[in-house]
Formats: structure tokens, sequence, C-alpha cells
């Protein structure tokens, strides 16, 4: 035997399947190797072994000519867990002999399947290769991560060339499919951030999406946010390592039996660790996905507008892409929610609230360099948080669907941690209960966005949805989450900056969040002990109304098995026995608007008699001022009793921008003695008003359009139509139809006609205006303005100053809820 037969043999033997096959299992049990060091470890010995099969009976040279073996795909990137495939492509240039080239394929695939790998493989040249790339997205992906093995070099090198240059020069073909093709896994496979048994490689936020990502990056169209992706990328890889070690098998699901194992391997404390560790990557993978195909999205766009507007602008360059204001310090660009140009977030403790609430209900993302700059540079709240600090997480919380991706971004940056430290025991905290659908914190948000569609039938949407958000807040502490809870909800309400009453109405609803469907399920209804027992817990109908819309809104946000019509109707059964009880022990309601005039308000009212036209001030309302009121302007109006008042003031408030926050209206009789007049009353109007953005109007300029709104000189309608079409109509959030009813045994002395209705430009002059059409008076309004929903009462009487007969009544909250509708 020559020496030349003596050296080929020995390689023979080394490259063999057991030699090979007893160095891997000796790498996997390597306890001090594991991580990416061994993963490379694995992807290097692979190599050797690969490249001794492909020498061998390579001729004198051992290398055949015209060809090279390449690893593609997670192999190509070095990323072999321990039952990983390999994905392998041999590559010819097409000049040998074809049976040659079989050959070759035989003595590198038989190999591997006798060892019981499983192996992806292809035999192509190149001009085959970037074919089958340009047909199937999945092979082109593959290639994107080519990696030479053995071989001629210049062969792989020359592929991983074109493929990239096919790949930037299809991006915009090619990106969009990309897209789809993650939204259908998504779609099929669930978030991994969520699931209790989820697929680390295909489900939403998994490794897939990692793949996906860098993908995008090759194009050179746009790049993913790269903190904190790498470090998700290698604890996915990691548990999945663990996971082909404990149970042998190249799964990727994570199933329940084999979490406490996997955690061992980790040397994690427990299974429910593991998932929370698991939980936070795929939030990490998840958000880098949503902004960078954001980014791909409108970098896409611009790129098919530009030629167009080349065109029409003669061949000039394109223009600023517009900025349309959405809040104060807020404004919409290119599809997303902005910081102003003038924004100050260090000196604006209050503007991530507020960006996150204008970006919410006009159902637009936060832009990544917002949420980035607010994390870094916006101030902290004092406690307790102002006013408008709370009004805009009511807002947020409100804005219903479109709060999810919002609030996501928020915690990305660890702005809602900042916010509400007890966050952080719930975040990212398993629920091992084949009922619940989602993790503890998401749940929490889910059922706020469900309680947003409830929001019409209670009296407070506002502690509505602060309860939602917090109902569940007790699961991060040991024993009963309900008591646990109970006590972290009135901390946080009174942090927030509730009154004491309110805090107390949260924390029972968070302490008695399972009290009706508990009862309704598993209780005698017909036992009066039953229901005094629910009516001792609750206390007034206000809470009662408050607990059913929970109870309702957390069942449908846990899932599918946790709400039916048959536990629906047991539980409104409930409801209306313990209504029954607790109005029953109600005390009489007082007469509306029985507190004496202020001493402004009788100058006003004189001086509005005397000159025989509208007379009003403005003066600015400070923190601390007052108890549980909104900041602001308060404005008080005084007008001679004549038709449109309400109608006109709020047109003219809605034309300078300015938000109702709250409003009263009262007729204030005149003494006779005060001289002839027109009038024999005054209508007062005390508002609190805040500036939608910018500088509070001058006082004199709001007079000079009440003066021509109630002469009929301004037409209000137009021009708020004429400002609605100026600006480019927003997908915004979808909310809750309006609801109009009348209030039984409301008052003695009028009909109360309760409205309740998503919060926008005009609804007030649009409710006045359909009470005026259906000639009746309106003796007294109480306005109020919690987050993004309007809760008002309208004191109306015929025009002989009576309450209004039944049928009258309903008619007239009809063609209030028809306008408001239309």
């Amino acid at each position: 035997m020559t020496s030349v037969d003596v050296d080929t043999a020995s390689e023979q033997e080394d490259s063999g399947p057991s030699g090979y096959a007893a160095a891997r299992l000796r790498l996997l049990q390597e306890e001090s190797r594991s991580g990416p060091p061994r993963r490379s470890a694995l992807a290097e010995l692979t190599d050797d072994w690969l490249a001794g099969l492909f020498r061998a009976g390579g001729g004198s040279s051992g290398v055949p000519r015209g060809a090279a073996l390449v690893a593609v795909g997670g192999y190509g990137r070095g990323e072999l867990s321990p039952r990983s495939d390999l994905d392998l492509l041999l590559l010819h240039d097409g000049s040998g002999d074809p049976a040659e080239v079989a050959a070759l394929a035989d003595r590198l695939w038989y190999p591997v399947w006798d060892l019981g790998l499983a192996l992806d493989h292809s035999v192509r040249t190149p001009a085959e290769a970037r074919k089958t790339a340009g047909e199937d997205l999945k092979v082109h992906l593959g290639l994107l991560d080519a990696r030479h093995v053995a071989g001629d070099l210049g062969l792989t090198s020359a592929l991983r060339t074109a493929v990239l240059a096919d790949w930037r020069n299809q991006a915009p073909k090619r990106l969009p499919e990309l897209r789809e093709l993650c939204e259908e896994r998504a779609e099929r496979q669930g978030e991994l951030g969520h699931l209790l048994e989820p697929d680390l490689k295909e489900a939403r936020g998994g490794l897939r999406d990692v793949t996906a990502l860098r993908a995008v990056a090759a194009s050179w169209l746009a790049d993913a946010p790269r903190e904190g992706l790498a470090d998700a990328r290698r604890r996915l890889l990691d548990v999945r390592d663990a996971l082909h070690l404990a149970t042998g098998r190249a799964t990727d699901r994570l199933a329940l039996q084999e979490q406490d194992q996997v955690a061992a391997e980790l040397g994690l404390l427990d299974a429910d660790t593991l998932l929370r560790q698991v939980y936070e990557a795929a939030r990490v993978v998840s958000y880098a996905s949503d902004v960078t195909w954001r980014e791909v999205g409108r970098v896409l766009r611009a790129r098919g507008a530009r030629p167009r507007l080349r065109a029409m602008l003669g061949g000039g360059r394109g223009a600023v892409a517009e900025r349309s204001p959405l809040a104060e310090g807020v404004v919409e660009q290119d599809g997303e929610a902005v910081l102003a140009r003038a924004a100050r977030p260090e000196r604006d403790p209050v503007l991530p609230l507020r960006a996150a609430a204008a970006a919410a209900q006009a159902g637009l993302p936060l832009s990544l360099h917002a949420v980035r700059r607010l994390a870094a540079t916006a101030g902290a709240l004092p406690t307790p948080w102002p006013a408008e600090a709370r009004e805009q997480l009511v807002t947020l919380l409100g804005a219903g669907r479109p709060t999810v991706p919002v609030w996501e971004a928020l915690e990305a940056e660890g702005i809602i941690t900042r916010l509400l430290p007890d966050w952080e025991r719930v975040r990212c905290r398993p629920q091992r209960n084949a009922v619940h659908t989602w993790t503890v914190d998401r749940h929490l948000v889910e059922t706020a966005v469900r309680a947003s569609e409830l929001t019409r039938r209670v009296g407070r949407p506002d502690l509505l949805l602060v309860a939602a958000l917090l109902h569940d807040i007790g699961k991060g502490w040991p024993g009963d989450h309900s008591a646990a809870g109970e006590t972290i909800a009135r901390d946080v309400a009174a942090r927030i900056g509730f009154d004491a009453a309110d805090v107390a109405v949260v924390a029972c609803l968070v302490r008695h969040h399972l009290l009706l469907v508990e009862t309704a399920t598993r209780r005698d209804l017909d036992d009066p002990a039953t229901v005094r027992g629910v009516a001792e817990a609750v206390r007034s109908v206000g809470t009662l109304e408050l607990l059913h819309a929970l109870t309702e809104a957390d069942a449908l946000a846990t899932g599918p098995a946790a709400w039916s019509a048959w536990r629906g109707a047991l539980v409104t059964d409930l409801v209306k026995r313990v209504a029954a009880v607790l109005s029953g022990d109600a005390p009489e309601e007082t007469a509306e608007n029985d507190a004496a005039p202020t001493a402004e308000q009788e100058r006003l009212a004189v001086e509005a008699f005397r000159t025989g036209g509208p007379v009003l001030s403005l003066r600015a309302r400070t923190e601390g001022e007052g108890e549980a009121e909104p900041l602001g302007v308060e404005l008080v109006v005084a007008v001679p009793d004549q038709p449109g008042v309400l109608s006109a003031v709020a047109g003219v408030l809605a034309l300078h921008r300015l938000a109702v926050r709250t409003a009263e209206l009262r007729e204030m009789p005149l003494p006779a003695d005060m001289g002839p007049g027109t009038a024999s009353s005054v209508q007062l109007l005390s508002w609190r008003v805040a500036a939608e953005y910018g500088s509070l109007p001058q006082a004199a300029r709001l007079r000079a359009d009440l003066v021509r709104a109630l002469d009929g000189s301004l037409d209000i309608e137009a021009r708020l139509a004429e400002r609605e079409a100026a600006y480019p109509r927003r997908r915004g959030t979808v909310a809750p139809p309006p609801r109009v009813t009348v209030a039984p045994a409301g008052s003695r002395l009028a009909t109360v006609i309760e409205v309740r209705a998503q919060d926008a430009p005009g609804l007030l002059h649009r409710i006045g205006r359909a009470l005026e059409e259906a000639g009746v008076a309106v003796r007294s309004a109480h306005v109020s303005t919690l987050g993004a929903n309007a809760v008002d009462a309208f004191y109306v009487t015929d025009v002989a100053g009576s309450p209004l007969a039944g049928e009258r009544a309903a008619g007239v909250a009809r063609g209030v809820e028809g306008a408001l509708r239309s």
C-alpha cells in the first residue's frame, strides 16, 4: 500500500460515521460547554466530518473539481442544536460527469442518514440555485445564510454574491411576500410571548422571525432595532438546545410535561422562570418585527410615490412628509405618532401618557424614536399624579384594540414599569390554566380592551377601565390574588390621583371581581341570603353596575371557555336581584342644582342681563385647588335666557379646539326689581376646558364668536365640517355606539336624558342641537369627560316647564341617539 493509500484510509476512518458520532456525543455531554460555544463547536465538528466525506474518493488531489459543499439555513448560520436538521447544498458548475456528481452526493448523504440525522439536501448548479430561489421564497431565505464547507471556494463565493444581489434587487417584491408569510405563520402558531406550550421556532416572536429580520437587514431597505435582539435570539436557541437534550427529539414545541426538565437543564429555578425568560425574549423579537415591518412599509410606499411625485413636480425634489397634530407635543407623520419638534419631554412628565393616548385613539403606532426619547428623557410624575396624567391613562385604556400595540411599545422601553412599578411582578407571568389564553399582564390589558366596549353601560367608565387593568395585579404575590390585589389596587389608584371615594370603589372591584360569576354559577339565587351577601359586598348600585361590566370583560379576555350565554344570563339575573335590594335602601335623590351661585356667577349674570348679551370669564385652575378636579381653565358664561345657548357655546368651544372636561348648566332667575329686560332669567354655564394643543384663545375672541353664533351669523356646523375635511380621516378606534336613555325617577322637576358616547370635537354641540330640534328646554346639564368617554345628563322640560311624558321622553332620547349615530 502506498503512502497516499494509507493517508486516504486513515482519513476515511476518522471521517466515518462512528468517529463523528462519538465526538458529537462527547461534545453534547460536556457540562462545561453550552450555549453559543457548544453550537459553534458542533457546527465546526460537523463541517470537518462532511469535508472529510467530500474529499474521500476524490482522486489523487482528494478534491472534486467544479464542486462545493455549502451549508445553508440554520446550519449555514452555525446554529446547530443537538437535533437540528443539516441543510446542505451540493453545488457544481455543470462541467463534470453527472454520474460523478451523483456518486459524490451519495457519498455525502448516506452517512448522514445512517446516523439518523435529519437532512435537507439539494444538488444544483449556481444558475439552478438562483432560479429555484426566485421561485421559492424559503429557498432564497436559506441561501442568504450560505456558508462554504468544502470544495471550490470560488463557486460558493460567487453564488453568495449573486444571491445577495438578487435579494436586494427583488426586495420590493420579496419583502411583502416575506411579511405575508410571517403573518400567516403567526396566525397558525400564535404568539410565543403568551402560549403555555409554545413553538420556539414557528410562533410569532420565535426563531423564524429572527431569521426574517436578518433577511430584511440583508435587503438594505431597513434594519431591526438591535438592542436586546441578539440576547433574545441566544436565549431562545439555548432553550431549544436544552429541549433537544431533555427529550432526545428534534422538537421545537415546549410541552408542559417537559418544561421542568428543560428548566433544570438550563439551571433555572422552575418552569415558570423558564417561561418568563422565553416570553421576555419573544416580546423583544415581536417588537423588533413590528418596528421593522413598519419601516419596510414606509420605505416601499415612499419608493412607490416618488416617481409620481417627481412627475407632478416636474422632476423637482419631494416634499417633506406632512405632520398633522394629534395632541399637545404629538403629531402624526408617515403613519406613526411622533413627537412634535417643540416637544420637551424633560419638562413635560405627562407627555409619555399623552402621546400613547393620542396614538391609540388615532389607531396609530408610536414611533420607535418617540418611545425611546420619552424613555430616556421624560421626567418622573409626582405622587399623586396630576389630573391630566390620570385622564390620559384612562384615554389610553379606553381606545380598544389599538391600545395593545401602543402599550407593548411603552413596555418594551420600560415606561410601563416606571409609571406602575407593581406591573413588574405580573409582567410575562404565565398562567398555568388551560382556560387562560394570555399571560397575566397581557390578560390585564386585554380585559381593559374588552371593558372599553362596555363603557356605555356604566356611569364611571374611568373606574371600570382602571379596575380592568388592575383586577389580577395580585397574581404577582402569594396567597389569594383578589385579597392581595385589593391592597395593591388601593395604593395604585391613590397614586394615580383618584380621591378617597373612587379609590374605595376600585379596591372593591378588584377584591370582588370573581364574586358575581362564582355566586351566579355556584349558589342558589332564590335564597335571599345569597343576594343579600352580594349586596353587602358591593354596597351601591353604581359599584354593582361596574362589577357587572368588569365580570364580563374579564371572562371575555380570559378565553372562549370562560364566558357563554348561559353564564351571562345567570350573572344578569343575579345583578337584577341585587340591584333591587340596593335600590330599596337607596336614599332619595336631591333636586338638581340646589347649590347657591357664587358671587362671581351673580356678577356675570347681572352684567349679562343689563347688556343683553353674553358675558364670560376665564380663570386658570392650578393643581391642588379643589378636590379631584381636572386641571385646565374655568370658563363661566352668562347669557340671557334664549333658545340654543348650550349648542352655541359648545360649538364655539369646539371651533377654538377647547376640549370640555366638565360642564354645568343652570337657569338663574333674576329679581323683578332689576328693571325691564327681554328675559326674566339668565342661563349660567360653568365649564372646565383645556386646549387640545397650542395656547388658549383670548376671551375677547370667544365672546365675539359666541355673539355671532347666537345671532345666527356664524355657521358652526359648516365651520366644523370644513375643519374635519381639511385633515385626512384616520383609522382611529372603533368605539362602542352612543347610548341615550331616560333615567327612571331621575328628577321630580324635569326629565333626565343620559348620554354616554365617545368624546369627540363638537359632541356637546350636536347633543344641544338635537335637543333643540326636539323642542325641549334644557334647564340644567351635567357634563363630564372621563378619558375618551363622555358621560352627560340633561334635565329637560317641555315649553310649559313640566317633565316630559313617558312616550315623548323616549322619543327625545331616540332622536338624540340617532343624531349622534349619523
